[in-house]
């Protein structure tokens, strides 16, 4: 998986990395079990600080997508506990997300076909 981060971004780097990983799991990029590389090495290879990747991975442990441990580092956990809810936080994001696309005059269907392949695992990139 490759992942991209965007230095002019408003959204803090650990994010950026948490949020790609997170949409790598959804895709199916990242196997149930997947090896993740470890903090040190994710680190050099993105040219970021070490704790930088330790806070996202933390976050993606707490947030039950990654398990972790000494031994074996980290990896995509097998178990992911499926709630079946949208976060108020997520909520509100996509009302941002909506909110723009209208307010910038994307016609509704496009936006639901947008979805639609995301949800698929599809990229527009």
């Amino acid at each position: 998986m490759i992942i991209r981060i965007d230095e002019l971004s408003d959204v803090p780097i650990y994010l950026q990395l948490r949020n790609q990983i997170v949409m790598g799991i959804s895709s199916g990029e990242l196997k149930s079990g997947e090896k993740l590389p470890t903090v040190r090495d994710l680190a050099l290879e993105m040219g970021i600080n070490t704790m930088t990747v330790s806070k996202a991975y933390q976050l993606l442990k707490t947030e039950g997508y990654i398990m972790t441990d000494r031994k074996n580092g980290a990896r995509v956990r097998t178990e992911i506990k499926k709630e079946a809810y949208i976060s108020d936080a997520n909520k509100t994001e996509l009302k941002r997300i909506v909110s723009e696309a209208r307010i910038s005059g994307v016609d509704k269907q496009e936006l639901l076909s947008l979805v639609e392949t995301f949800w698929e695992g599809g990229r527009t990139e």
